[in-house]
């Protein structure tokens, strides 16, 4: 579950309801390009926008239609007794594991992300990945922290942020985290842009957002990092190099994946939860005009 790519898919709503056709077949895309399992309901997923029978709803769904394709939804939300609810609800959906990140309005400290991960896994019977992405939930985990939490029972995965874009600096990053946790939880690299460099540093997955669009892309740099080949998957990861600059224009990867599945007619416009917008103007046009241009689809 734990390796490999985990493709993000988007969940595409309107202000009136969410599109469960169009979700299906994001869903059944992923699978017929064979991911190694699909993260449901991430950031990318928009879970913080959505009810709890919407969540409950949606996590059923990607289980049904992953067909043997291992599906991981995110239990994230402000209470801890409202996480509760959401892993009990994903667990009754039949999920092979949940996604948790410290979500809060007050900023946290460690000794409050610490006892909410204790309480939690204590009450899980599926595996949990740690989400790490401060950027989103305005949380900065140190490696002890880290090290502290991988030990408690059902940790199997951290999802850390993007690594630095040096080789040996990314390789220094996992190793001083690797060095803190169990053997039997792998690191995760998010942050698409340097996921090959994580990759080729040691992650044992990537927790994708390009994933859950490009699959096929996203599939080959994966295989190329994991069988070794350093090069053909910095090859390939380059090859994007102009969408990661769009990401980096646009204030993130969300509004552009949408604004690329609206291009590609895999979802309906608007895709994404008031007030967030896909991506406009001159930024679109450069996007689509890079899909065509490398032909992705």
């Amino acid at each position: 579950m734990f390796t490999g790519l985990c493709a993000f898919p988007l969940t595409p709503m309107n202000e009136d309801q969410v599109d469960e056709a169009s979700y299906v077949h994001l869903i059944s895309r992923l699978v017929k390009a064979g991911v190694d399992s699909i993260g449901a309901l991430g950031s990318t997923g928009s879970y913080a926008y959505l009810s709890r029978a919407e969540r409950a709803r949606l996590a059923q769904l990607a289980v049904e239609h992953a067909e043997s394709t291992p599906v991981m939804v995110s239990i994230g939300s402000l209470r801890t007794k409202l996480v509760l609810e959401l892993a009990e609800d994903a667990q009754k959906a039949g999920v092979t594991a949940v996604l948790l990140p410290p979500l809060s309005y007050q900023a946290l400290n460690e000794t409050e992300v610490f006892d909410f991960y204790k309480t939690v896994t204590s009450n899980l019977s599926v595996p949990l990945c740690v989400y790490d992405n401060p950027g989103t939930n305005h949380f900065t985990f140190s490696d002890e922290l880290h090290g502290r939490i991988a030990h408690l029972p059902n940790v199997r995965s951290i999802k850390i942020p993007g690594v630095p874009a040096s080789l040996p600096e990314a390789k220094a990053r996992v190793d001083r985290l690797r060095a803190l946790i169990p053997a039997h939880v792998s690191i995760g690299v998010s942050g698409d842009a340097s996921a090959a460099t994580g990759l080729n540093a040691g992650c044992e997955a990537w927790y994708s957002v390009i994933g859950g669009v490009f699959p096929e892309i996203s599939l080959a740099i994966t295989r190329a990092a994991l069988r070794g080949d350093a090069e053909e998957a910095e090859k390939l990861s380059n090859r994007l190099l102009p969408l990661w600059q769009i990401f980096g224009r646009s204030g993130g990867s969300l509004r552009v994946v949408a604004a690329a599945a609206e291009l590609l007619s895999l979802v309906s416009a608007p895709s994404l939860p008031q007030p967030l917008r896909s991506v406009e103007g001159q930024a679109r046009e450069e996007l689509n005009a890079l899909l065509e241009a490398l032909e992705l689809s």
